[in-house]
């Protein structure tokens, strides 16, 4: 037996109380894993790396792993507009753990953090990572960074920088591509069913709501189509 476990983490408000610069960025850090079993896995740890581990422990969780969506300093840590960030660096050193990432996003991911090629395990897209009885797929979602993933639980989607409730992320940063996002978002996304819950990478429009809803209130996401599945 197996009950999945999602928390969703704001930045200003959960962890990094009193970061003005965490605050205005407005990011999401999720846990997610087995109840039961008392494991989870932290997507994107940054800004308040301690504050987040204490929230897993609070929880009775044990965290066992990291996702990352991608490798820009505000979901990873490093240097980012002159500040420093603190992320996957410092939770090794507290809770030393293998760090996932998609194959196209580990250079990234060392250059910004200092992390070594051993700390990270390269994945390719609907990969699977155990977290107790429970399996989490990573959906390579290209677009936003050459690399950026989603992961899928159960009836939740964790999108990082690809999806947000009204918009998606940006292209005209270093490694986006205009063309993968819309293919992303027309294509790659448009198979997954309305029922699942979208959990994006920062509070822009909203902090969860239904695939269904999604579509409905975001001009970049369009409803799903049939004739596009398959």
């Amino acid at each position: 037996m197996s009950s999945p476990y999602l928390r969703q983490l704001l930045v200003g408000r959960d962890v990094g109380r009193g970061n003005a610069a965490g605050t205005q960025m407005q990011n999401f850090v999720y846990l997610i894993g087995d109840r039961d079993a008392g494991q989870c896995l932290v997507v994107d740890p940054a800004w308040d790396v301690e504050g987040i581990t204490q929230c897993a422990a609070a929880d009775g969780m044990t965290i066992t792993g990291a996702l990352v969506t991608h490798y820009h300093p505000d979901h990873v840590g490093g240097s980012f507009y002159g500040h420093s960030i603190e992320g996957l660096a410092r939770l090794i050193e507290l809770t030393p753990c293998p760090v996932h990432v998609h194959k196209n996003e580990a250079e990234g991911v060392r250059k910004v953090t200092g992390l070594s090629a051993s700390d990270l395990v390269p994945h390719e897209g609907n990969d699977r990572v155990q977290v107790g009885e429970l399996e989490v797929e990573l959906l390579h979602t290209p677009g936003h960074t050459p690399g950026s993933q989603c992961f899928r639980m159960g009836d939740a989607l964790v999108s990082g920088d690809t999806l947000f409730l009204q918009g998606c992320g940006r292209v005209d940063l270093p490694g986006g591509d205009p063309e993968e996002m819309r293919r992303t978002l027309q294509q790659r996304l448009a198979r997954l069913p309305d029922d699942l819950v979208l959990y994006p990478g920062h509070a822009y429009g909203g902090e969860h709501a239904p695939l269904s809803e999604v579509r409905r209130i975001n001009p970049v996401f369009p409803r799903r189509d049939p004739s596009r599945i398959g």
